[in-house]
């Protein structure tokens, strides 16, 4: 069913509408080496095809998944011989591109800087990680989104009846409940909408003549599908992103929206359950001092009971600190502490803060002159010194205004004024 023009292409409207960048190369003649990324199932492989066909190039294709050096060479000697022989241009399609290593990668840069061939690259992952500078700096980068469910019904309806490349030839009966049913479980993956409809159509049970396709039948199909979700990729890196930004942004509806999301992709509810243990400590910190308890609760929870009834614990934990008073004073404060460690150098502990065990370390005034806080007045030594000599007195940690480290914060500038008494 892949589409031969671009009038029959789904979605992508954003690049292939008129007037838009990649449309006017293709209409212009103007073919640049590019890379196509976007989620399975959008068109990538599609749209390279079309370009070639539209270029009246040789169309070449190469699995990173599968393919080595030698493949690389033999289809550069193909473009090369296309070229002297035949003056055509030939389109070479990298599937799967960011499965290359960096000597494969490099293996393109002269043939794609002399013109042997047009190079379109495809991935699903985020080329900013995934594909060497040189590379990248050689071609244009074009985002392919997830197709909406009203691109997909255009697939669907078209397959339906296409008789020669679809299912037209068939007397088929695919209600528009269905047929929309279809497009939604398909979850912006154009391919796996097709596959949903080949299955369904092959059990389509016969009834006065026809071939029905029924809700009953679409239920066992849909049955055990699952949505995009990579374990290993961006998209995986996108939604915790966005469950750790809910929780900061206190709104726990979209945070148990994303752990809902993750945990329905497949995601180890205990990697989300270290992570939320994280944002206890990020976010909250010290003005909810409970969130931490609260959220390692939740994690032993999960190990103890597995899925999916600790899930709910984990929910829970999400939901109290996305209503938590939010503070990421000792976070910031944290930061602050080790970049002074890394970079001021091994700073001698001043000598009335040593340790003093043996006698020969006391003669050496190891120690010395150290006051007890616990002797003295509000069990605190005002005015006492704790860094290193060469630092002085260094502040990294500011109480936010909210939840308890209101009073830590109040707590601390008394101890403050009366370290200035002292002075």
């Amino acid at each position: 069913m892949r589409p031969t023009r671009l009038e029959d292409f789904a979605g992508q409207s954003h690049m292939l509408g008129a007037g838009k960048p990649l449309r006017l190369a293709i209409a212009s003649d103007k073919l640049h080496s590019m890379v196509l990324w976007g989620p399975p199932g959008t068109g990538k492989t599609t749209l390279a095809r079309m370009i070639a066909q539209h270029a009246q190039a040789q169309f070449l294709s190469v699995s990173a998944v599968l393919a080595g050096v030698k493949e690389i060479r033999s289809a550069v000697d193909k473009a090369q011989q296309a070229r002297a022989e035949q003056a055509q241009g030939t389109v070479l399609f990298v599937d799967e591109v960011h499965r290359f290593n960096k000597s494969q990668q490099d293996a393109f840069l002269p043939f794609v800087e002399d013109g042997t061939f047009i190079f379109i690259g495809a991935t699903t992952e985020n080329p900013s990680f995934e594909l060497n500078n040189a590379l990248l700096s050689r071609t244009r980068v074009y985002v392919l989104k997830s197709l909406q469910p009203a691109d997909i019904r255009q697939i669907i309806d078209r397959a339906l009846t296409d008789a020669v490349q679809g299912l037209g030839h068939r007397t088929l009966d695919v209600p528009d409940t269905v047929r929309d049913r279809i497009a939604e479980a398909a979850d912006g993956d154009a391919r796996r909408a097709l596959n949903f409809l080949e299955m369904a159509t092959d059990l389509a049970h016969a009834e006065n003549g026809r071939e029905i396709v029924t809700e009953a039948l679409l239920n066992d199909v849909l049955s055990g599908g699952v949505r995009r979700f990579d374990k290993g990729g961006e998209y995986f890196y996108d939604q915790i992103s966005a469950l750790h930004k809910s929780v900061r942004g206190s709104n726990p509806d979209a945070a148990l929206y994303w752990l809902a999301r993750m945990l329905d992709g497949g995601c180890d509810p205990l990697y989300l359950a270290r992570r939320i243990a994280r944002m206890a400590s990020e976010d909250i910190g010290n003005a909810d001092p409970r969130a931490l308890p609260l959220a390692l609760n939740a994690w032993d929870v999960q190990e103890r009971l597995g899925s999916p009834e600790g899930e709910l614990a984990l929910a829970q934990a999400v939901v109290y600190l996305a209503c938590a008073a939010k503070s990421n004073a000792v976070y910031t404060a944290f930061g602050a502490a080790m970049k002074d460690a890394r970079t001021l150098g091994t700073l001698d502990v001043p000598l009335h803060l040593r340790n003093a065990p043996t006698r020969l370390m006391k003669e050496l005034d190891y120690g010395k002159d150290y006051r007890y806080a616990h002797d003295e007045d509000q069990a605190y030594a005002a005015g006492e010194k704790y860094f290193p000599d060469e630092m002085g007195d260094k502040r990294y940690y500011y109480p936010v205004q909210r939840g308890l480290e209101i009073k830590i914060a109040e707590k601390l500038a008394r101890l403050r004024a009366l370290d200035k008494s002292k002075k």
